[in-house]
């Protein structure tokens, strides 16, 4: 079955351009409006690449709707933006900052493919670390040291990591192999 990925991008070139990158692989729609992509967005939609910055609303506002609407798509934000804390209380999985290649944009996609396999713990766990790298990556350590949102951040995740340990603990390395034996089987079965 082919993915479906929504492209939420108001410069029509740069749209084009980037299902450009994804056609052939994946059944790719172009929204250039919030408006239009909260209209096309279901839960048959697999992934979304989302603009911060659109003619009628914000990225910020359209990932928020679509996650109150609890549809389980995940969503990279494709940006010029560059990122502050306030992508803290996002709902997103990656963050891209433009100029996207075309690397980018597939690699962006196989790893929200890869995401949704990922039970909820683990999906959370992959978003905040990816906040924290992408803060880390274009924020000082003296602006990072001064943030109450990027201490929230770590602490967030420092608590998920200790869960998933304490989860990890319960099993055995038998518990282990039956695990990866028979996910391994699933998806065997699955492909024929």
């Amino acid at each position: 079955m082919t993915r479906r990925v929504l492209i939420v991008e108001d410069e029509p070139e740069v749209a084009d351009l980037y299902r450009g990158y994804l056609s052939g692989t994946y059944d790719v729609t172009v929204a250039n409006t919030g408006a239009e992509a909260l209209d096309i967005v279901d839960d048959t939609t697999d992934a979304v690449l989302l603009d911060r910055r659109l003619p009628d609303t914000s990225g910020a506002d359209v990932l928020a709707s679509i996650r109150d609407r609890g549809l389980d798509c995940r969503v990279a934000m494709v940006t010029a933006v560059e990122p502050d804390v306030d992508i803290v209380e996002m709902g997103f999985d990656l963050y891209l900052v433009k100029p996207a290649t075309r690397d980018d944009i597939q690699s962006a996609v196989e790893r929200l493919g890869t995401r949704a396999q990922y039970d909820d713990t683990l999906q959370q766990t992959a978003s905040l670390v990816t906040k924290r790298a992408v803060l880390e990556a274009e924020r000082t350590p003296a602006e990072l040291r001064s943030s109450p949102e990027y201490e929230d951040l770590l602490d967030r995740i420092e608590s998920l990591q200790s869960e998933m340990e304490d989860l990890a603990s319960a099993f055995s390395p038998d518990d282990y192999r039956m695990l990866f034996r028979d996910l391994g089987t699933s998806s065997t079965s699955e492909s024929a």
